[in-house]
């Protein structure tokens, strides 16, 4: 399969891409309302440190990847918190007891990879011990969002017939839901335990962790019938790392340094209309 560079930003024709003048041709196509140009590379084309730095100082999200369509993908794979959503659920629900700032500390610990995801998991979720269920339904109401782009990349999965999983290191209680709101084909988290409309503080079944994302990457994409190259992934966190590496487009996004790292596609700027215009 061929290889293309691909660049996004919302005013790409007025962006100096003068340090790519080598390959781009005198009538170059920008697709996408002038968003997006797709660059035909070859094999073993590389772009300079140099010229890396140009893009990004002006804000283009970049990426070397196969030429495909998006029609031709049969699965996307997206964490929730910080993904899907602009929030950590479990750091706004722990604004309800007056413990956000202790609870987000060790969230970020997790999600740079310095701490074991469900030792800081379990750890987060005693803290909430005592909490009232009625708590979760003001951080789905009032305070949960979906990141920019969401939406519209959610009406192209419909549009092209491309399965939409959620599986997230956070709770049943925001994907249930956000899978009915959105239409989502598949969703999995961690169940909170509930005694008399409040939280004990404890977590019952599977741990959805970073095994378990990879997991359940492979498990459906063999249900599917799906080849490696038609999976997506997307996610910000060291415990997406896994499951990133798992899809044919590991895509890390707004992402912390390890799993940007850990990939070769990342949305730096742009929102969830990126991951779409990654491709055809």
């Amino acid at each position: 399969m061929s290889l293309v560079l691909v660049l996004q930003n919302a005013a790409l024709r007025q962006c100096d891409l003068s340090a790519l003048h080598t390959i781009i041709p005198p009538a170059p196509e920008y697709t996408f309302n002038d968003s997006v140009l797709r660059l035909p590379v070859s094999a073993d084309f590389q772009l300079a440190e140099s010229v890396q730095a140009q893009l990004l100082e002006q804000q283009i999200d970049f990426a070397i990847m196969p030429d495909q369509s998006f029609a031709d993908l049969g699965l996307i794979i997206s964490d929730m918190d910080s993904t899907l959503i602009t929030i950590e659920c479990v750091d706004e629900i722990a604004a309800g007891v007056g413990l956000q700032s202790q609870v987000a500390a060790i969230t970020e610990r997790s999600m740079r990879g310095e701490i074991d995801f469900e030792q800081s998991l379990r750890a987060r979720v005693a803290l909430l011990k005592g909490l009232p269920v009625t708590e979760l339904q003001r951080v789905y109401e009032n305070v949960l969002k979906l990141s920019p782009g969401a939406q519209w990349l959610l009406q192209q999965c419909h549009e092209y017939d491309v399965k939409f999983m959620l599986v997230s290191g956070g709770f049943t209680y925001f994907t249930e839901r956000l899978q009915r709101q959105y239409g989502l084909d598949y969703t999995f988290a961690n169940q909170l335990v509930v005694k008399n409309d409040a939280l004990t503080g404890e977590l019952a079944g599977r741990i959805i962790d970073a095994q378990a994302k990879a997991d359940l990457l492979a498990e459906y994409r063999d249900k599917l019938g799906l080849d490696k190259l038609q999976v997506v992934a997307m996610g910000d966190g060291a415990n997406d790392i896994p499951m990133l590496q798992a899809a044919g487009f590991g895509v890390a996004y707004h992402a912390k340094p390890k799993t940007q790292a850990a990939t070769s596609i990342s949305v730096r700027f742009g929102g969830l209309d990126t991951v779409r215009k990654w491709f055809r």
